[in-house]
C-alpha cells in the first residue's frame, strides 16, 4: 500500500514575498495573498499543516474598491459594553488606519481556527513603501489582477 508523503517541518521552506497594493482591488488582492499564506500555491499543500509563506504588503493606503463601496462598505467593531458598537465607512477607515482594511479582508479568507490565527501572524501590512523586512530578501510578487479602467 502506497502512502502519501507528508512534508515535515525540516523539509518545509517558508519564503518571503513582497506585494505592492497600489491600484489593486481589495478582494482580488486578498484572495491571492490568502492562498499564499495557506500554502495552496505549493505542490506539498497539506490542510492541517502550516505550509504557507510570509507576505509583506506595502502601500496599503492605495488599495481600491469598485462601485460605491467607498461610502457604502461598513466596518464594525464592538467594545463589549452596551451601546459600544462603532461603525466606519471604507473611506473613513482608509484615512485613519489603512492597514486594517487589508488585514480584515485577508483574515476573513483564512480558516477560523488555531491554524488560521497562526497563518495570520505571517502577514505584515504597511502603509507607504517602507518595511523593516529587507534582511529576509523578499521576492517581489505581482498579483494577477486586472487594473481598474475608469
Amino acid at each position: 500500500m502506497n502512502k502519501t508523503p507528508l512534508p515535515s517541518q525540516n523539509t518545509l521552506e517558508h519564503n518571503w514575498y513582497l506585494v505592492d497594493a497600489e491600484g489593486q482591488r481589495l478582494g482580488r488582492l486578498a484572495t491571492e495573498i490568502a492562498m499564499i499564506l495557506r500554502g495552496k500555491n505549493k505542490p506539498n499543500f497539506t490542510p492541517n499543516m502550516d505550509t504557507g509563506d510570509f507576505v509583506i504588503v506595502i502601500n496599503a493606503e492605495k488599495v481600491v474598491v469598485t462601485g460605491r463601496k467607498n461610502e457604502q462598505k461598513l466596518y464594525r467593531r464592538h467594545s463589549g459594553r452596551p451601546g459600544g458598537m462603532k461603525t466606519e465607512t471604507f473611506a473613513q477607515l482608509q484615512h485613519r488606519i489603512p492597514e486594517r482594511i487589508v488585514e480584515k479582508a485577508i483574515k476573513g479568507m483564512l480558516p477560523k481556527n488555531a491554524m488560521g490565527r497562526k497563518l495570520f501572524t505571517k502577514l505584515k501590512v504597511y502603509t507607504g513603501s517602507d518595511h523593516p523586512h529587507a534582511a529576509q530578501n523578499p521576492e517581489t510578487l505581482t498579483v494577477n489582477t486586472i487594473p481598474k479602467s475608469n
